[in-house]
């Protein structure tokens, strides 16, 4: 990533009211690739710069790494003329993204028709545990509620460890990839009709979509997943297995690349026995056939074993810890962490030919930009003092 902005998103201004991680991690993209992201937050500033440690200064490393390249300001929109500031921001704006528990802008009398009559070529997306309407509706909502809420959990863990939560917060994250993508999507429909739109991911729709290739065994022969920890519930070896020295998780996609993966640990005969010829007869006889594979990969050493099979054009890799993922050769070759001054990132997964990411601006302190934001939406030195005064506008937060 560089530090000039050719990004794909140049010239967008989004107005970011999100907080915890759904929001920012979809603004953070935008961000990432040109936008122009203003950050509001409370004045009680968004709760993850809390969620440490550890810390730099005073922010939580969960804050540090959904943010960058926003600017942040304190606005008060519980009070009308916090309100009346957000209306100013709106002007200039073309993307609204918002995680208020539905109803709270209507209730402060800025809900969508306001919104949509007095901007309509605003995009407002607003990310909800489950929507406003419904059973749930108007529900909180939490990653790890949800993974138990959609299956998630039950399709998770082993027979021995009962059904176990994701280790990251999947569906927080994959939400907010969901809702930058549906931005993306309103922001296309509008060079066509002129008009911008409503838009809305949920937590618990977004825990039903992520859900392959459960629900679509389940609609085929309606029986819900067993917990099969590593294993994957339709392809036969597609698992951990130990080694001399550590665990390498090997995935075999069909039957020609299990035989070829036979052949290449030096037991073509596996491939041809009748109880592991095909996929399905694999299926059947999963146990039998990861006796075998163990007792062959125990002979090995993970490292050469794996570098063996990828050269081979075999999907294998090791089991690693985070850090020697961040730190390995291919990581730092594709340049996948980004350093600027004290902050440590990893980059974006995006990589386009021309429209480059950058890293213009490091995750903010709390209202670090707000004299800088208000004076460029035309406050005068005076006006933003006399907001700060009446504590409407805040650059300290109020805990």
């Amino acid at each position: 990533m560089t530090e000039a902005n050719s990004g794909a998103m140049t010239g967008l201004r989004v107005i970011d009211l999100t907080r915890v991680l759904g929001g920012p991690f979809c603004t953070q993209i935008l961000a990432d690739h040109g936008a122009n992201v203003i950050k509001v937050e409370p004045p009680a500033g968004d709760e993850v710069r809390d969620w440490g440690p550890p810390f730099h200064e005073d922010d939580a490393a969960y804050f540090v790494g959904i943010n960058r390249n926003k600017r942040s300001i304190g606005l008060d929109l519980a009070s009308e003329r916090g309100r009346a500031v957000l209306m100013k921001l709106l002007e200039g704006a073309d993307v609204l993204i918002e995680n208020f528990k539905p109803g709270t802008l209507d209730k402060w009398g800025i809900g969508n028709e306001t919104l949509r009559a007095k901007f309509p070529k605003l995009v407002h997306c607003r990310i909800s545990g489950f929507g406003a309407d419904g059973p749930r509706g108007g529900n909180p909502g939490y990653d790890a509620i949800i993974q138990a809420m959609t299956g998630m959990i039950m399709a998770t863990g082993s027979q021995q460890s009962g059904p176990m939560r994701i280790g990251v917060p999947v569906v927080d994250i994959t939400t907010g990839l969901y809702a930058a993508i549906g931005i993306l999507m309103a922001l296309s429909e509008r060079q066509r009709s002129g008009q911008g739109q409503f838009l809305e991911t949920t937590l618990f729709e977004t825990g039903l979509a992520v859900m392959h290739p459960h629900n679509a065994n389940y609609f085929m022969h309606g029986k819900p997943p067993s917990l099969t920890g590593n294993e994957h519930p339709n392809l036969v070896p597609y698992a951990i297995f130990p080694t001399r020295t550590d665990n390498i998780f090997i995935g075999v996609g069909n039957d020609g690349t299990f035989r070829k993966l036979c052949k290449e640990i030096g037991k073509p005969e596996l491939a041809s026995d009748p109880r592991f010829v095909r996929n399905r007869d694999r299926i059947a006889n999963r146990e039998a056939l990861r006796a075998e594979l163990a007792a062959v990969f125990s002979q090995y050493e993970a490292e050469p074993l794996c570098d063996r099979l990828l050269a081979a054009g075999l999907p294998a890799g090791p089991v690693q810890s985070i850090d020697k993922a961040l730190t390995s050769a291919h990581a730092v070759h594709r340049g996948d962490v980004i350093e600027k001054d004290w902050y440590k990132g990893v980059a974006s997964p995006i990589r386009m030919g021309r429209s480059k990411p950058s890293l213009r601006h490091l995750p903010p302190k709390f209202g670090q930009h707000t004299a800088e934001v208000l004076a460029e939406f035309g406050y005068s030195p005076a006006e933003i003092e006399a907001l700060k005064a009446s504590g409407v506008i805040c650059t300290e937060r109020r805990r």
